[in-house]
């Protein structure tokens, strides 16, 4: 059992890259997900640190150990005129779950949504996941039943690239 004392969120730092895939791919295998991980480290260490630095991390740690994760990045709400942070995901390994770390995560989130000024804090959450939906909720997220996501990539991506 972790106390909320002995968690350490920070940033973070190249080194932790290979780590921070591998919590990836704990995520992916969790969601069953794992065959669409494409991705590596390096390319990862690269977008995090790189420049220009398309996204942000944020490792808990208990006990010297990576138990999980936030990844972010900015986006914009032109209704509002700020920008937003996107969460990409949020993982924590089973075994640390219903200890708070996801809680210390996203309240670490919001604290940076209001000290960057911000004008809102928004994620994704697979419909299946109810244990993550309830979470959300009991954090105070709506979560949007009217919105859907919209996705291009790969091949499909590269023939929309061509119609303009």
């Amino acid at each position: 059992m972790t106390s909320r004392s002995d968690l350490i969120l920070r940033f973070a730092e190249p080194a932790d890259s290979n780590v921070l895939f591998d919590l990836i791919k704990g995520l992916a295998e969790y969601e069953k997900l794992s065959h669409a991980v494409t991705g590596n480290a390096s390319d990862l260490k690269e977008h995090l640190f790189g420049s220009p630095k398309f996204v942000e991390a944020i490792l808990a740690e208990y006990a010297g150990q990576a138990v999980g994760f936030a990844l972010f990045f900015y986006n914009y709400s032109t209704f509002l005129t700020k920008p937003g942070i996107y969460l990409e995901d949020l993982f924590v390994l089973p075994e640390y779950r219903r200890q708070g770390v996801g809680k210390a995560l996203l309240s670490k989130l919001a604290q940076i949504a209001v000290e960057r000024n911000c004008g809102r804090l928004e994620w994704s959450v697979l419909d299946r996941n109810e244990s993550a939906k309830a979470f959300y909720r009991s954090m105070g997220a709506d979560i949007l039943d009217d919105w859907r996501i919209c996705r291009v990539t790969a091949d499909a991506m590269q023939e929309l690239a061509k119609k303009g």
